[in-house]
């Protein structure tokens, strides 16, 4: 049996991308046993369970749900494919509601060109950058009213430049934070994911920005690993494996004010391949080593 480390796990949320091959119930478990304090859910595992049943494990297990993953995807530029993009995204509001999240964390789609993950872009595909940034907009503003009147933020996730043209037409928090301006921080706001935003020189004072704001919904944490596997999306690994600064950029979201949970979210085949009580029991050590102690 797995030995967890002793330490405040208090602030520790297991997002369940990182153990993929576990059910919901079986990642609540888990981070039950290990004691953290908070699970970030991904909307494929609470479809599995089923939204009433999820619902029910999680408060049953006293843990608290830190973020649902995902709703976004709002590039499409025919109307199908938007209409398409508004009712998944309203379905993923009523869903956070539901579990007891006000934080939805959205990816809001690559260009239309792309004709999925790291594949090769459909011939005559949609490539203009500026209208797909347009249209999050756009869409956004059609979701703010709606996920304000269930109690759920739209939040925004820069992702890697990498990632632009299939997953995230915004890159930076900068971006995210100039399209949030427009509507209430308790509708829209941005969480703060390492692996994406750790090369940012701007990255303290935006953290600040963000916070000043209100707009400073969620921080996670895992490192960005080299080299690059061949789906570069699986290229993230535990704390201190890689080259982020954990200490330092902890600290900026520390002295910015953040108080929530810290959401560990790795995209991994090796670590999704291991044991769940071993990946938690790693993933809680690196945090008592390179992120609790600064925050």
């Amino acid at each position: 049996m797995t030995d967890f480390p002793t330490g405040d796990l208090s602030r520790l949320s297991l997002n369940t991308a990182t153990t993929k091959a576990l059910t919901l119930a079986e990642a609540v478990d888990v981070a039950t046993r290990a004691g953290l304090g908070a699970v970030g859910l991904w909307r494929d595992r609470v479809a599995e369970a089923g939204l009433e049943e999820a619902a029910r494990i999680v408060k049953a297990s006293g843990l608290r749900v830190s973020s649902l993953c995902r709703g976004g995807f709002l590039t499409a530029a025919e109307t199908t494919g938007q209409a398409e993009a508004l009712a998944d995204n309203k379905a993923a509001i009523i869903e956070a509601a539901t579990l007891g999240t006000s934080e939805l964390v959205m990816v809001v789609g690559g260009l239309p060109a792309a004709s999925g993950p790291s594949g090769p872009p459909t011939p005559g595909g949609d490539r203009d950058l500026v209208a797909a940034r347009q249209r999050v907009a756009d869409r956004v503003g059609e979701l703010a009213p709606f996920s304000g009147e269930h109690g759920v933020r739209l939040v925004l996730e820069p992702l890697h430049p990498i990632f632009a043209a299939d997953r995230a037409v915004l890159s930076t928090l900068e971006q995210c934070l100039d399209l949030a301006a427009a509507f209430p921080a308790e509708q829209v706001g941005v969480v703060v994911d390492t692996y994406h935003v750790w090369w940012d020189p701007k990255l303290r004072e935006l953290i600040h920005r963000a916070a000043s704001e209100g707009r400073l919904a969620g921080y996670q944490v895992c490192d960005w690993n080299l080299p690059l596997a061949a789906d570069s999306l699986l290229s993230r690994g535990f704390m201190g494996d890689g080259y982020v600064d954990f200490p330092t950029i902890t600290t900026w979201v520390a002295e910015a004010g953040y108080t929530g949970d810290v959401e560990v979210e790795i995209f991994n085949q090796e670590i999704w391949d291991a044991p769940g009580d071993q990946t938690v029991a790693t993933m809680a050590e690196r945090y008592l080593e390179l992120v609790q102690p600064y925050l």
